[in-house]
């Protein structure tokens, strides 16, 4: 018999549903408000319809600026998944190895957005940095302030060492979720290490993989700090992202409407994303092998 359900329970959700109306609601309502008059004055408006969603989809620089950042982010995922497993299936399951490793696979993702790209933009500098320089050194020619590719690189990497440290702590813990019996039946069967992974190890994680793909992706489609420290944007636009190119418009400009308008479709662009992307990994992980049994593919 189904319990009775108690509607006084819905009184606690109110105090979350303020707080996102005021954190989110309202301010999207002013962006939307935003995206559809000419802001001539603080007292002066004027309704212009969907002629600023118009202006920015025919905008040049905005379409160099979703491909770069579409690249990138596709670039973050295909380093990042992989790297984290492998560090994951790498690290010691139990004992003091195990804790000194994660606090140590924790450590970058303590420092702050601002500071990383401070570092990574000493450490790549030909003339004082030390990757700069051991690069030039070797034969290299290296110089991330002045080669759009190097510029490119030096960010993917940069963020590629940031963060590839959450994927592994999300698949540890996926992996230290798997029940003892799995891989005593595997020894049993006489399963390969590379069976293991891909029939038990990989299904059992596809949870923590889809969450760590999600964060990453959005993480990365939003990306600000660490590229415009370390290289402004620059040389020229290589690293000029979608963050930056709405922070151009809205503060540099100062053209609100466009900017608005732009935040909206930056917006939809990675709900839609997602949106693709969750699906297309459901229909992989409910298409993929089972798990256990006879399924080792010996």
């Amino acid at each position: 018999m189904n319990k009775p359900v108690n509607q006084k329970a819905w009184l606690l959700v109110i105090p979350v549903f303020i707080c996102v109306a005021f954190s989110a609601i309202l301010p999207l309502m002013t962006v939307v408000n935003y995206s559809v008059q000419d802001i001539i004055s603080p007292t002066q408006h004027v309704f212009v319809g969907t002629e600023w969603f118009r202006a920015i989809i025919n905008d040049a620089d905005l379409r160099g600026a979703l491909g770069r950042q579409i690249i990138f982010s596709a670039c973050v995922l295909l380093f990042e998944i992989p790297l984290g497993v492998g560090l994951a299936l790498a690290m010691p399951a139990s004992g003091w190895r195990a804790s000194a490793s994660l606090v140590v696979l924790a450590m970058p993702l303590l420092i702050p957005w601002n500071v990383v790209g401070t570092i990574w933009q000493i450490f790549g500098r030909p003339d004082i940095g030390l990757l700069g320089y051991a690069l030039n050194r070797v034969g290299i020619d290296y110089n991330y302030t002045a080669s759009p590719a190097a510029a490119w690189i030096t960010v993917l990497v940069m963020d590629i060492w940031h963060w590839t440290p959450l994927v592994a702590l999300l698949c540890y813990a996926g992996l230290r979720a798997i029940p003892d019996a799995f891989y005593q039946a595997a020894e049993i069967d006489g399963a390969s290490r590379f069976a293991v992974f891909r029939y038990i190890e990989l299904p059992k994680m596809r949870g923590v993989l889809m969450i760590a793909v999600l964060l990453r992706f959005m993480d990365s489609f939003m990306i600000y700090t660490e590229p415009f420290v370390l290289t402004g944007g620059g040389p020229g636009d290589s690293t000029t992202f979608l963050s930056q190119y709405l922070t151009q418009k809205a503060v540099g400009q100062f053209d609100l409407g466009p900017a608005a308008a732009f935040s909206l479709i930056y917006f939809l662009i990675i709900l839609l994303l997602c949106f693709i992307l969750y699906n297309w990994m459901e229909r992989v992980g409910k298409g993929g092998p089972a798990s256990g049994g006879d399924e080792y593919g010996q």
